[in-house]
């Protein structure tokens, strides 16, 4: 996620009232269970499929008769899989005083998840200030964005994954933890190159933490932020490119030493967009969405084919706020689902769309529903029917099989029932899919059967 918006989220977190800890689990009580768990649909599978990424607003608070209604949706549509952060993103600081602890937004997101019929999954980022050189309190968490993103001190690893553990026994339905966020504060300023050692030592810790509490708990990592840059870029990998960039080599050293001494994984996380560091679409923003079918075939062929999980993805360039709003919803959704394809024809099985919400009152570009605040809110938007019909029809296992298309400009994805179609120009065009003529409209998203 961009640094306007990360900003913006810790701007507004400082600002919710009640942010010091709660009444419930202010001790050290690592065997706290909270709630009523519940087996969710894929609990002991490490590929969960197509889902989203909760951030600073989300449907777990607002009027009631909206907050049923997003839950019910996504019950009836069988459930998407959902991340959610122990810090920041909706989260109040887990544990402000060592051994004080603060659950009580991050239950009523897992409860949402649990009401929603859907796997929960859980990054473990961010860290307490304690953790990190900061002043220990309840009431007085810097929540800053160089403070949010600094990664925790050497000497407290071992606090972070006693922290984990926490999280784990609290809420022993969940199974799938990630570990950290995008390498934040994980920078080697001397070499100018990624902290990888410093980063696989905390995943190693944790890991190993993780699987004392349950083994059948599933970790992965490294959640690296796959940055491409133009292929002229001193920093450009030369083994890693294509027509939409090169990727920079650092990361590659990064991702590469992770992977040879991590001490286990069960899936692997990765995150990134289709254009370039420098906001560059290269040489369009569809073409430019064969990155990511580039960047999947190469991570799967590094780790052994392990499940292969894209935190975030992301298709149109943000601006100075970071907010996209600069494209129609038709345009977004067209583009939107052919990175979609993209990422699966590269072999990733679960991918997650970062959902931001306006906290009330107007929808914004690009989320799944409209704020939750009245009790009219919490309506389906466009990229909710995209998302919920992809996550549907493309879950983990599918076989997808081959279809005619005799247009360059349609991309298609299809298994023996169903055919998705995207027209990639912003013009009414025909196609012959499946020998059968279709007709598109401008950037129009179509579902046919088979």
């Amino acid at each position: 996620m961009g640094a306007a918006a990360l900003a913006l989220v810790v701007t507004l977190l400082n600002t919710l009232p009640g942010n010091g800890a709660s009444t419930e689990g202010t001790t050290r009580d690592g065997d706290k269970v909270h709630g009523s768990p519940t087996a969710t649909p894929d609990a002991t599978n490490p590929e969960v499929g197509w889902g989203f990424t909760h951030t600073q607003h989300s449907a777990d608070e607002g009027a009631a008769a909206a907050v049923k209604r997003v839950e019910g949706r996504l019950a009836d549509a069988g459930g998407l899989p959902q991340i959610q952060h122990i810090m920041g993103w909706g989260a109040d600081n887990p544990e402000p005083v060592e051994g004080r602890y603060d659950f009580e937004a991050m239950d009523r997101r897992i409860d949402f998840v649990r009401a929603s019929g859907s796997t929960p999954v859980v990054t473990l980022c961010c860290a307490p200030d304690w953790m990190k050189g900061g002043k220990a309190g309840v009431d007085n968490t810097n929540w800053s964005q160089a403070a949010l993103e600094t990664a925790p001190e050497p000497e407290h690893f071992d606090d972070f994954a006693a922290l984990a553990v926490t999280v784990a026994k609290r809420y022993p339905d969940v199974r799938h933890f990630i570990v950290w966020n995008e390498f934040k504060g994980f920078w080697n300023d001397a070499e100018a190159r990624w902290d990888h050692e410093g980063y696989t030592q905390l995943y190693n810790l944790v890991h190993k933490a993780l699987k004392k509490v349950n083994p059948e708990i599933m970790v992965g990592g490294p959640y690296l932020v796959m940055d491409s840059v133009d292929p002229r870029a001193e920093e450009a990998s030369t083994a890693l490119k294509g027509s939409w960039g090169a990727m920079d080599r650092r990361t590659i050293d990064a991702f590469e030493y992770w992977n040879e001494h991590k001490v286990g994984a069960d899936f692997v996380v990765v995150d990134g967009s289709s254009y370039t560091r420098d906001d560059e679409l290269l040489p369009d923003e569809f073409t430019a969405t064969d990155k990511f079918t580039a960047v999947s075939r190469w991570v799967r062929g590094q780790t052994g084919d392990l499940p292969l999980w894209w935190a975030e993805y992301y298709v149109e360039p943000a601006d100075g706020n970071d907010d996209r709003k600069g494209w129609s919803e038709a345009r977004r959704g067209a583009v939107q689902a052919a990175g979609m394809i993209a990422l699966a024809k590269g072999g990733a099985t679960s991918a997650f769309y970062w959902n931001p919400q306006e906290e009330k009152g107007t929808e914004c570009a690009g989320c799944l529903w409209t704020p939750t605040d009245s009790s009219g809110g919490g309506e389906k938007l466009p990229m909710y029917d995209l998302l919920a019909r992809f996550s549907k029809e493309f879950r983990p296992g599918t076989e997808y099989t081959k279809v005619s298309v005799d247009k360059p400009e349609v991309r298609v994805l299809a298994t023996d029932k169903v055919v998705l179609a995207v027209n990639t120009l912003d013009r009414q065009t025909s196609a012959k899919i499946d020998g059968k003529k279709v007709e598109l409209q401008a950037y129009e998203v179509k579902w046919l059967g088979r």
